[in-house]
């Protein structure tokens, strides 16, 4: 049976498993309806939309 010698560090674990990890920027597609930039397959923050259908109605603030 495999058993460690010794104790391996939190930096060296680290450094390990950092190599499978790469940092990305998220995708973004524009929305159709205000031209917003926002993820693809979810709500337009801006607008409410999806798929042209408006999902939620947005308040307008006031002052």
């Amino acid at each position: 049976m495999a058993v460690p010698k010794g104790k391996v560090s939190k930096a060296r674990r680290n450094t390990r498993n950092s190599a499978n990890f790469k940092a990305t920027a998220p995708t973004l597609v524009e929305c159709p309806k205000c031209h917003e930039m926002k993820k693809p397959h979810e709500v337009c923050k801006k607008c409410g939309t999806y798929k042209g259908e408006t999902i939620v109605e947005k308040k307008e603030k006031t002052k």
